[in-house]
């Protein structure tokens, strides 16, 4: 449930996401399946007033489920801009949380790594989406952040497309996923 103070931040994201990010016309996902629209949270991730708003509502989304971590990030590109954003939210209440990147293949130079920022080793992790169709990227996120020694403790996405990304994960995951926003709050079929 959402709490009353954080209400006025959520309306308000969700009037910029139905502005700024869908866009209404045949798309082929990143799954590859075909959709009548297209939802480019990028737009709102990366907007100077509604990157602010991501991350306080995606913050509250998590501590009002019980969600206790200490790092928040995902699959590079999509999860980048709004684990900057839970990260600046949670700083600006005092609490340290760690942002990460995780890219799609380990590097094969350098250190090594695929996941990337402060260490995830020993750590209660939140991976993040900007929205999610298939939960693949996802679930590349969480096995990466796995493999460098993350606890995974739940997916969180923005945007929920309802085209099963939230019972994959959680099948193949084992852990929750939750969303701050379902298609049907935008007016999608």
């Amino acid at each position: 449930m959402t709490s009353p103070a954080i209400a006025p931040a959520r309306t308000r994201l969700l009037d910029l996401i139905q502005e700024l990010a869908v866009v209404r016309g045949k798309v082929v996902l990143s799954s590859g399946a075909e959709a009548d629209y297209y939802i480019d949270l990028r737009r709102v991730t990366l907007q100077h007033e509604a990157s602010a708003l991501v991350g306080e509502v995606m913050l509250e989304l998590l501590d009002s489920a019980g969600i206790e971590f200490t790092n928040a990030g995902g699959l590079t590109m999509g999860a980048d801009p709004v684990a900057t954003a839970l990260m600046s939210a949670a700083a600006r209440t005092g609490r340290p949380v760690d942002a990460f990147v995780v890219r799609k293949a380990q590097k094969s130079y350098g250190m090594g790594r695929q996941v990337e920022g402060p260490d995830v080793a020993g750590r209660n992790v939140v991976v993040l989406e900007d929205t999610s169709t298939t939960g693949g990227s996802a679930l590349t996120a969480v096995e990466g952040v796995r493999k460098a020694g993350g606890n995974v403790v739940a997916v969180a996405v923005i945007v929920d497309r309802d085209t099963g990304a939230k019972e994959r994960i959680e099948a193949e995951a084992g852990v929750p996923y939750l969303f701050a926003f379902g298609k049907d709050e935008l007016g999608l079929e």
